[in-house]
């Protein structure tokens, strides 16, 4: 019959959309704070369900897919930063100078654009543990499964980080406060 056809089909473009529908955002949130573009973080998304829509059938667990796809997204990442490396972009050090500042003032109220461009001045190396257990919710072993490293890596990774991140806030709003002392 070609309703029950059709039915199975608009079924599996459900499933896909409903894949979609679920992860884009965290997805997206995941990419940007290790891309620190906005651009370059909706093509690794865009990317990651591309490789879903070719390859997802072959998931073998329906409950691995928050896994797989963030796995993918990382992996996309990776793979381009691999290329940039042959082909630098003068832009990524400049990002650093253009981050607006944080007056002393607002420390109290910071938000999550801020913390989020304090999160892109970590070292790669944390930034990805740190993105995925505090603006995602991943458990250590989940971000060790999806980043392909030891438990106890992934967990001095998340300690560094959250040192690192500590400080990168404090130094934003430190020589500001002594300023005004003055």
């Amino acid at each position: 019959m070609a309703h029950t056809h059709k039915a199975s089909r608009a079924s599996s473009e459900l499933d896909f959309e409903s894949v979609v529908d679920r992860y884009y955002r965290s997805l997206y949130r995941f990419a940007l704070s290790l891309a620190r573009a906005e651009a370059e973080a909706c093509d690794l998304v865009q990317q990651t369900f591309y490789v879903w829509a070719n390859k997802g059938h072959q998931l073998q667990e329906a409950s691995k897919v928050k896994t797989w796809l963030f796995t993918t997204l990382y992996r996309e990442f990776l793979k381009a930063r691999r290329r940039e490396s042959r082909f630098p972009h003068e832009e990524l050090s400049q990002v650093e100078d253009e981050l607006p500042a944080v007056p002393a003032s607002a420390v109290a109220d910071l938000d999550a654009a801020a913390v989020l461009q304090a999160l892109t001045r970590l070292d790669e190396s944390q930034r990805a543990p740190i993105a995925l257990f505090y603006l995602e919710d991943h458990s250590y072993r989940e971000i060790a499964e999806i980043l392909e490293l030891p438990l106890g890596t992934v967990q001095s990774r998340i300690a560094r980080g959250k040192a690192q991140l500590h400080r990168i806030l404090q130094d934003r709003v430190s020589p500001r406060s002594s300023r005004a002392k003055v």
